[in-house]
């Protein structure tokens, strides 16, 4: 009965997880797609408490408790313009989780084995799993926790890096040690005989090798790629994660974490390859931290940042017939998208088209952009990706960009050199005048230097995203 009971309610909660998973590719459709995730995971847990197994009630209520409670306290204290780093540290949990169950599955190996040995009973029912297990079966076994650790550890130290850029508190420079991709080899072909010797004497040593070979790979990799490549870096953890939980998943003999875990490793592997096509990037490059670069040094920028103000952008906005605004992470830090929305309502009052172009690396997360717009209730229509807008820019009259630099940087375009070389970007330079929101004049996360703030059409207002949208709807009727 209990097995019949969990195996349905793992189906039901495996529907759920994939209609939540379809239902984000859309605006209107994401929160009831949250809910069906919401809905999916309590159903899971709940099956898995009373399911085969089950036990030590006590101690699994407390733990969930603590763990709700620290879940609730993060959503509430975590600001939106901290949700990539958020993001990037659950990765860092789950891919902690994997070696964690890995490392217990090794022992329960060799507790069964030792208590076999000795004639003694075998107590635990994923110990009774093990020990109805034959040869070959624990060979298959030995191969999948090995991988569930070793991508599990990967994607720990990847992901605490990816953190610590996100939040500021790394370089989000692209940093290599001396020997750079030489190491990650080295590392990878180690673990690689680890595998092997493992597979032969399942001892403890070569585990706990690979696991060191694995975690400095996961944090090498992840330094080893620049700020603007973020946003993918993110994606892939993700991806990380869930093939760690899948590995495990076959391990633990758990049917609806190998589901799980592969769709969002396949999901988070498709969404990557995406955004990789979208920046011009190579996919393999990318994972492979960074490999290959730009050929020599980035051009110079000629002439100077020109700089505007409230009165000057108003009377440019009430000239125009057409507007289009591109936001940024810098929008998220000022949480301006209140006021931008504001400021859309009320030139759309005025008869003006507006509209959003929104680059898929916007922000440092995918859609970061997309939810914030639809938090300040933007209409849904008017937001349009890149390449529904980009050949729109000829023809608008004002363009302004909010805390943006790589999306809208001609460099991807012009300068071969550029760290930015060949990436799709919104041709915003094309506009008849573009108006760049900025606290300061420097290069931004990335570090890279935008000759977009130099052109003749281009007019720096400098100042905090929120305040200055704000100045401007106290001068737009």
């Amino acid at each position: 009965m209990e097995f019949g009971f969990t195996t349905a309610a793992y189906v039901v909660a495996a529907v759920l997880f994939i209609l939540s998973l379809g239902g984000l590719s859309g605006q209107e459709s994401a929160k009831r797609a949250v809910w069906y995730g919401i809905v999916g995971m309590g159903l899971a847990v709940l099956a898995t408490l009373i399911g085969p197994g089950s036990g030590l009630w006590l101690l699994s209520v407390v733990l969930i408790a603590a763990g709700g409670g620290i879940g609730v306290y993060v959503a509430k204290k975590v600001e939106m313009t901290e949700m990539p780093q958020l993001v990037a540290a659950m990765h860092s949990l789950v891919g902690l989780a994997a070696v964690f169950v890995g490392y217990n599955a090794h022992f329960t190996m060799g507790a069964v084995a030792e208590a076999q040995a000795a004639g003694a009973d075998v107590v635990g029912t994923f110990a009774e799993l093990v020990a109805h297990k034959s040869q070959v079966e624990l060979n298959i076994l030995k191969v999948e926790l090995f991988l569930g650790i070793f991508i599990g550890a990967v994607t720990f130290t990847g992901s605490v890096v990816a953190y610590g850029k996100l939040a500021g508190k790394v370089s989000s420079a692209a940093t290599k040690l001396p020997g750079g991709h030489m190491l990650n080899i080295a590392a990878a072909v180690i673990s690689v005989l680890c595998l092997f010797w493992y597979f032969g004497s399942g001892g403890f040593f070569p585990l706990f090798l690979m696991t060191l070979c694995a975690l400095f790979i996961g944090y090498h990799l992840i330094m080893g790629i620049g700020g603007a490549d973020m946003p993918v870096v993110v994606s892939m953890l993700n991806s990380y994660s869930g093939w760690a939980a899948a590995a495990i998943g076959f391990s633990l003999s758990n049917d609806l974490l190998i589901v799980v875990g592969a769709l969002v490793g396949s999901s988070g592997a498709i969404l990557s390859y995406i955004m990789c096509k979208a920046m011009n990037r190579s996919f393999i490059s990318v994972i492979l931290g960074g490999f290959g670069g730009s050929a020599g040094p980035a051009q110079e920028v000629e002439g100077e940042m020109v700089s505007t103000d409230a009165d000057s952008v108003a009377g440019a906005l009430d000239e125009a017939d057409s507007v289009v605004i591109v936001p940024g992470y810098g929008m998220a830090v000022a949480q301006a998208q209140t006021n931008v929305a504001e400021l859309t309502r009320k030139l759309r009052a005025k008869g003006k088209e507006v509209r959003f172009a929104i680059h898929p690396v916007a922000g440092r997360l995918p859609g970061h952009m997309n939810v914030l717009l639809a938090e300040a209730k933007v209409p849904y229509d008017i937001v349009l990706e890149m390449e529904e807008i980009n050949d729109d820019f000829p023809d608008t009259d004002v363009v302004i960009v909010i805390g943006s630099n790589d999306i809208v940087n001609p460099a991807a375009q012009d300068d071969p050199n550029s760290p930015i070389a060949g990436m799709p970007v919104l041709e915003v330079w094309k506009a008849k005048t573009v108006f760049v929101c900025k606290r300061g004049a420097g290069t931004g996360y990335s570090g890279i230097e935008n000759p977009l703030f130099f052109k003749d059409n281009t007019r720096m207002y400098y100042g905090d995203a929120k305040q200055s949208i704000g100045d401007l709807l106290t001068r737009i009727d």
